[in-house]
């Protein structure tokens, strides 16, 4: 039987309990249809890149599943006719991945530096920030004309760059031409 990595995402004001007994009840499908699900991994509630139906996280769920393509049919008509399955994607693969997904493997390793100490942020005599080189430290008065900062001898009081353009320069096209107003048209 052909092999496939499944992945759906439930919208995020549905509790993890719920995620759960819907894996199930897809899971209960393919055996049905003759296939077996050979892994389930639950990845948690995360954010989405852009808003999907309205929802800006969701809970992500993968099933690795081992199955005729009609089964898997099934399951993905039953889960676009839910409404709390905002999104979902099968692939074929060639063969199943024995070890956790790489989405599991990151929990591991905050979990790791978590327990190293290692909270992130700036370490003490660290690596971020403070060097300066040979230049003194910035204390006191510039000279005139020292540079820095927005304002320069060579700019007006208020600091500002914006010059109008001199009068009777309409640009390299010419001016606008007017504009037509669609209700005069009808």
């Amino acid at each position: 039987m052909p092999l496939y990595e499944h992945v759906f995402l439930a919208r995020q004001d549905v509790s993890s309990q719920q995620v759960e007994t819907m894996t199930k009840e897809y899971q209960q499908v393919i055996e049905e249809l003759g296939g077996k699900i050979g892994k389930t991994e639950y990845w948690g509630l995360k954010s989405l890149a852009y808003k999907i139906k309205k929802s800006r996280k969701a809970h992500y769920t993968l099933m690795n599943i081992d199955a005729p393509s009609a089964a898997v049919v099934e399951m993905e008509r039953r889960m676009s006719i839910s409404p709390d399955v905002i999104r979902f994607l099968t692939v074929r693969v060639e063969e199943h991945e024995a070890e956790p997904s790489i989405q599991m493997r990151k929990g591991d390793r905050d979990e790791r530096r978590d327990r190293d100490g290692d909270r992130g942020g700036f370490r003490p005599g660290g690596d971020r920030g403070g060097f300066r080189g040979d230049r003194p430290p910035m204390r006191g008065p510039r000279p005139e004309g020292a540079g820095g900062g927005f304002r320069s001898a060579d700019r007006p009081e208020g600091g500002s760059t914006f010059r109008p353009r001199p009068a009777g320069d309409a640009g390299p096209r010419g001016p606008r031409p007017p504009r037509r107003d669609a209700s005069a048209e009808e």
